[in-house]
Parts: structure tokens; sequence; C-alpha cells
């Protein structure tokens, strides 16, 4: 059975949450590039490793964490290729059509970044 603690969990729903909130409040106000910006706060990677913080400690935790960090580059490589696509595919294809296209190239990006990147 899966081992899922309630923390962890929460920490996530809030910082993500929150992102998400924050980054629509800031489009609205000042316009969608300033948004942006907030719409990429790495809300899941900060409450990932917290919740790390709970699970490990002293050395294990630096190494866990190292690895984590190195995984979230990678995401943050198919992330930006993913929003410079998306504006080209959505203004080609419309929002629908552009955001699953997008999304499909991230799902490409991501793995292939991460066995190039990791493969040795």
């Amino acid at each position: 059975m899966l081992n899922i603690e309630i923390l962890p969990v929460l920490l996530r729903f809030l910082f993500g949450g929150s992102a998400v909130v924050i980054s629509t409040i800031i489009s609205k106000k000042f316009g969608g590039r300033l948004g942006g910006i907030f719409a990429a706060f790495p809300a899941v990677y900060l409450a990932a490793i917290l919740g790390l913080s709970i699970d490990y400690k002293g050395s294990e935790l630096l190494l866990i964490s190292e690895q984590l960090s190195k995984g979230a580059l990678v995401g943050m490589l198919a992330d930006i290729c993913c929003a410079l696509t998306a504006s080209y595919f959505i203004l080609m294809s419309g929002w629908k059509k552009g955001l699953v296209y997008s999304l499909l190239l991230w799902a490409v990006l991501a793995p292939a970044i991460y066995f190039a990147w990791f493969r040795f």
C-alpha cells in the first residue's frame, strides 16, 4: 500500500494553490506577462523539498534533495520549451489545440532531456 503522509500533501496543496491564485490576481491586475512570472513560481518544488525534510535527515536529506533538484532542472528546461511553443501553437491553432500540442511536446521533451542528461 501507499504510505502517504498528510503534511507533505497539504504543503503541496497550499504552495501550489496559493501560487495559482496569486498568479491569476496579478495577471488580472497587471497583465499576463507579470502574472506569467508568478505562474512559474516553483511551488511544487519548494513543497517537495519541505516534504522531504520530514522523511529524511542529515546527509540522506542532502542526497535526495540534490537528486530532486537535478530532476527539477530537467522539468524546468521542458517547461521553458513548452511555454515558448505554447504561444506559437495557441496563435496558430487556438487555445485548446495549442495547449494540447505544447503539453504533448513537454511530455516528449521531459523524458528526452532526462535520458540525454542522465544517461551516463
